[in-house]
């Protein structure tokens, strides 16, 4: 009898999971969302001590399996129809990469940089701010396409997020669901 329990609720937890996914699904369809996807697998963490923002070979970048992951992240986009408006990406190269494999087309918005390091947190206010402001003035149908960093998927959503995880939220904020893509 124990088994056929934890059997139920197994099932339970498996449907209502994949019922949760086809409502994210769904909503992002409908279009006039905010998608939050942090950069593909790129090791390690945080930023190298030579760190040069324009000089992607002093960054920590995606490796094979993140590269991958971006174009699994373009090709869930393509497969579910979802309309997107615009892609904006951090100009660092890790979420540069991941925009570029998985929608090609994007463009920098510093206002998704990383503040992670000491060398960067005294930004933090600035970009947020200007973040909101953004997208407070964005009226489109189509989605928001953001790829960035951990630290401001965090700071904006209080969200946590692994390595290529899509969340997905209205205009105000508040979070409608999660995609892994592992």
């Amino acid at each position: 009898m124990k088994k056929i329990i934890l059997s139920f609720i197994f099932l339970c937890s498996f449907i209502q999971g994949s019922l949760a996914s086809n409502d994210v699904i769904s909503s992002l369809q409908e279009g006039g969302k905010l998608v939050f996807i942090r950069h593909a697998l790129a090791p390690g963490g945080g930023d190298p001590e030579n760190f040069d923002i324009n000089d992607c070979s002093t960054q920590r970048n995606l490796n094979s399996v993140g590269i991958e992951q971006a174009k699994r992240i373009g090709q869930f986009f393509k497969d579910n129809n979802i309309p997107i408006e615009q892609v904006f990406s951090s100009e660092w190269c890790r979420c540069q990469d991941t925009a570029k494999n998985a929608f090609q087309n994007y463009k920098t918005f510093n206002a998704l940089n990383s503040f992670f390091s000491s060398r960067f947190a005294k930004n933090r206010d600035k970009q947020i701010k200007d973040l909101k402001a953004f997208v407070k003035n964005w009226n489109g149908k189509d989605n928001l396409v953001f790829v960035t960093h951990y630290v401001v998927i965090s700071e904006v959503l209080n969200s946590t997020v692994s390595s290529g995880a899509i969340i997905v939220a209205d205009k105000n904020y508040n979070v409608l669901g999660s995609i892994e893509t592992d």
